[in-house]
């Protein structure tokens, strides 16, 4: 069961001393009440936070790749006077426990312990799954195997291609981090310095600095000599080709079973009007998909409070 600890964050640690200038709206969902702890998922701890009333409607949050649970920080307190909520760093990424490898199983598996662990399959309401780009393939498994448990899916800009842009993308992009699992993070000599090595992937301009400086600031950690990346490199030992299952995410979403929602940034590189046109030709025409304007593949950190104004709306239906 959930044994975390529930408190009012402390501002002055949770926000970095060098974030650009921080709107109240981002101050109050910050300090709001949540409950942090760890829980074991098959002998690994999984760090999680959580929000609101166990008894509400439940609402579980997937980060994406080498992303942690706080992207959802100031997003999930927002949806908490009506909604139970819960985000959790994915093993190998944030202050969760790094393992030697993570299928698709193992993946689930975290979900379902997260799940019910914290109580969200307790209260008889089968909860929400909102999951952003890598957790969107997360939370696909899960709707593939389990579906029953859960009331529906939110893929939010999970990277979906026709072949043929796949093919480009893959020649003009690079994937995030070393990309090898046997070689240890940089350590770098001063924060300063580590900040400045963290970019968004896809690299992007952004709409809100405090929100890059805050996640920066989460993403790193104090260790021996310096300042590292809280993800272990074990998590670029992937089980699966990769590039074969992109090939096949616009056939996986259209035919994966329970009721299925995308949101998207309409200047995503990763999802755009032609990936929603491509999952409709799949076989995904009975799936709603919701454009946010101005936002880029980041929705959480180019227009937060538009994200949260979808995502209300799509738990209410």
């Amino acid at each position: 069961m959930d044994t975390g600890v529930t408190s009012s964050p402390d501002l002055s640690v949770e926000i970095p001393v060098d974030s650009s200038k921080t709107p109240s709206w981002f101050e109050d969902a910050l300090a709001a009440p949540r409950k942090e702890g760890w829980l074991d998922s098959a002998g690994c701890p999984i760090h999680y936070f959580s929000w609101g009333n166990p008894a509400n409607p439940g609402v579980l949050l997937l980060h994406g790749f080498l992303a942690h649970a706080r992207c959802f920080a100031f997003i999930a307190p927002l949806l908490a006077n009506d909604y139970y909520v819960v985000a959790y760093d994915f093993s190998g990424m944030g202050d969760s426990g790094a393992r030697e490898e993570y299928p698709d199983e193992v993946r689930l598996q975290e979900l379902i312990d997260v799940a019910s662990k914290t109580g969200l399959l307790d209260n008889g309401r089968k909860p929400t799954i909102i999951a952003h780009s890598y957790g969107g393939s997360v939370g696909l498994t899960a709707m593939e195997r389990c579906h029953e448990q859960f009331s529906r899916l939110v893929i939010c800009d999970l990277m979906t291609l026709r072949p043929d842009r796949l093919k480009a993308h893959a020649k003009e992009s690079r994937p995030p981090g070393s990309q090898e699992p046997q070689r240890p993070n940089r350590v770098y000599p001063d924060y300063e310095i580590a900040k400045a090595r963290f970019v968004l992937s896809p690299p992007q301009p952004v709409n809100e600095a405090y929100l890059v400086d805050y996640m920066a600031f989460h993403s790193l950690k104090a260790v021996e000599g310096g300042w590292s990346w809280k993800f272990h490199p074990s998590v670029f030992d992937h089980s699966t080709d990769l590039h074969e299952r992109l090939l096949m995410q616009g056939k996986r979403t259209a035919n994966a079973p329970g009721p299925i929602v995308i949101v998207y940034g309409e200047q995503s590189d990763l999802f755009d009007a032609d990936s929603a046109d491509y999952v409709r030709e799949c076989g995904g025409g009975h799936i709603p998909m919701i454009g946010i304007p101005h936002a880029r593949h980041h929705l959480m950190l180019d227009q937060p409070i538009a994200f949260v104004s979808v995502l209300r709306a799509i738990l209410t239906m």
